[in-house]
C-alpha cells in the first residue's frame, strides 16, 4: 500500500483499501473478533474479485464500460494477491484423485464429492468451475 501511496496509483491504492476494509469487517463479524487466517484472507479475497467481475459483467450490460473496466482493473490487483489459479487439467486430476479416494459414484453423490473437493482448490478455482467438472465426472463414471 506504501508503494502504491508513493507512486499515486490511485486504483491499486483504492482497492488495497477496500479489500483492507473487507478483512477487516470479516474479523469482527460473528461473535467475537478474531484474527483470520491465511485461507480465510484469500476466501475474502476471492469474493472480492468475483464481486468486481460481476459488478463489471452488469456495467457491461448497462452500456457503461468505463465503469466495467475500473471494476477489471480493481480484479486485476486483487488477483495480484491470490494463488495461482488452477489449470482445468490439474483441476480435472484433482476432483478425479477425490471422487477415487471418497468412493462416489453417480450424481446423488455430488453433495458429497463437492465437499470433498473445495478445501483443495479454495482460492484457486471458481465453485461453478468445480461444480461442472464434477458433475462431469460422476456423470461419466456411473
Amino acid at each position: 500500500m506504501r508503494d502504491a501511496l508513493k507512486s499515486r496509483d490511485k486504483v491499486t491504492l483504492g482497492t488495497l483499501r477496500m479489500v483492507l476494509s473487507a478483512v477487516r469487517n470479516e474479523e469482527v463479524s460473528g461473535k467475537a473478533a478474531r484474527e483470520l487466517g491465511d485461507d480465510e484472507v484469500v476466501k475474502v479475497l476471492t469474493k472480492q474479485a468475483k464481486q468486481r467481475r460481476e459488478a463489471a459483467e452488469a456495467f457491461q450490460e448497462g452500456g457503461r464500460p468505463e465503469q466495467a473496466e475500473a471494476e477489471l482493473a480493481e480484479e486485476a490487483v486483487i488477483k495480484r494477491y491470490l494463488p495461482e489459479p488452477l489449470s482445468e487439467a490439474e483441476l480435472t486430476e484433482m476432483v478425479r484423485d477425490v471422487i477415487a479416494e471418497g468412493g462416489y459414484a453417480g450424481p446423488g453423490d455430488m453433495g458429497k464429492a463437492m465437499k470433498a473437493v473445495q478445501p483443495k482448490v479454495a482460492g484457486r478455482a471458481e465453485g461453478k468451475v468445480v461444480a461442472g467438472i464434477v458433475k462431469n465426472e460422476l456423470s461419466s463414471g456411473a
